[in-house]
């Protein structure tokens, strides 16, 4: 027997890239302090940067809406690969990374093998579905919590949790470095971030009433300034697109490629798709409204008796309260969104408050680690120790 296959190994399963990025900054803690470790995964580019040994890519794994028979056979056969690589290799913990619809028929495949399973990043069970918790339970030794009120949650119906931090408030705001990369772009009164997501669904779903909600303000507030943060070039020429099959580009509109935490320093406020963006959106205090536009006739025949939490834009949810706007399902044209975007902007007081709420969210990460978090608790779970973390994990207040 070899010595690589002698070493204890963990075995990561991630299919988007959040996923790959929060898998790959634990998997590079955990190499930091137990070099020793084997670390495989379905992954990509952040997992193998980390140095794990890459099983089968997953870049490019990610589907929204219901998939098609294509999508399906190729998953089942893509589950037949990876049961067979796991009973060949057997590793010592099975690390199910985000993604509970790709990962729960993998983790049945590890407890079928007798192997332990730790899920990072939570289910999102408190909002959609809970009666899922059966299964979870089934299917995993521990999970780790990005979001603070989710240990208690998932603890009080017996499963075991610790709330590890987000990956959003580990690294520290570099305003020097940002005011810098924003000193060209040109400031209105007021400047309005726009933030369409990074799916062409979402484009496809949102982005024609942003840009409808943009033009309207403009006729109101002549000296208004937006800017577009676009992920990657693609995003952008997706964006541009829909913008010249929908009236054509606005007058006063920019957009800046794979910089938008940039785009968030430069900004008054910011009119976001909902998701982990709006927690950057929070990392900066900017006063934020949140959408995301349904189908109508999907939400009233399922999304309706699916749905149970009473918040869903994550800084509400976080602060157990209605701090921001949030317009999900949001159905319809514009006004709506119009309507909440003029009250915002023309409020001092509101934007204000939305700033006094944020920072309050954002104290409830400080002193978090993710990476270390996350580290701590596989190492636990694995019966090994490694070196110290840097950083302390205890929250603010404990």
């Amino acid at each position: 027997m070899t010595d690589q296959a002698q070493r204890p190994m963990v075995f990561f399963t991630a299919f988007e890239p959040s996923g790959d990025d929060l898998a790959g900054a634990v998997a590079t803690e955990l190499r930091r302090r137990d070099p020793g470790l084997r670390i495989c995964a379905l992954g990509a580019d952040r997992l193998r940067a980390a140095g794990a040994e890459i099983v089968e890519d997953t870049g490019h794994e990610a589907v929204m809406g219901i998939p098609g028979p294509k999508v399906i056979a190729a998953h089942y056969r893509q589950l037949k690969r990876i049961g067979a690589w796991m009973a060949e290799h057997r590793p010592a913990l099975h690390v199910a990374v985000d993604s509970p619809a790709a990962n729960f028929p993998i983790c049945k495949i590890s407890r079928r093998l007798g192997l332990p399973v730790c899920h990072l990043a939570a289910p999102q069970l408190w909002a959609w579905a809970p009666w899922r918790i059966r299964k979870l339970r089934r299917r995993t030794d521990r999970v780790l919590c990005l979001l603070p009120f989710e240990e208690q949650w998932f603890a009080s119906r017996n499963v075991p949790a610790t709330f590890i931090g987000h990956p959003v408030f580990d690294r520290p705001f570099d305003a020097g470095a940002v005011n810098a990369r924003i000193a060209s772009f040109e400031r209105g009164e007021p400047s309005l971030a726009i933030l369409p997501g990074s799916r062409p669904k979402e484009h496809a779903r949102n982005f024609p009433l942003m840009l409808d909600t943009f033009r309207e303000l403009r006729r109101t507030h002549p000296r208004l300034r937006g800017r577009i943060a676009a992920v990657n070039a693609e995003g952008e020429r997706r964006l541009r697109s829909i913008a010249e099959s929908h009236g054509g580009w606005p007058d006063g509109l920019d957009l800046t490629v794979g910089d938008t935490e940039a785009v968030i320093a430069w900004a008054d406020a910011c009119l976001t798709v909902s998701g982990t963006v709006s927690l950057h959106i929070a990392r900066q205090a900017r006063p934020m409204i949140i959408m995301f536009k349904a189908n109508r006739l999907a939400y009233e025949l399922l999304g309706r008796w699916l749905i149970y939490a009473e918040h869903l834009a994550l800084p509400n949810l976080l602060a157990g309260r209605r701090i921001v706007p949030e317009l999900m399902p949001y159905f319809g044209g514009h006004e709506r969104l119009l309507a909440e975007a003029t009250a915002l902007l023309d409020s001092p007081e509101a934007m204000a408050k939305q700033r006094a709420d944020l920072e309050q969210v954002r104290s409830l990460f400080d002193g978090m680690d993710a990476a270390a978090g996350g580290a701590d608790a596989i190492l636990t779970l694995l019966g090994r120790t490694g070196a110290p973390a840097e950083h302390a994990q205890t929250p603010a207040g404990a």
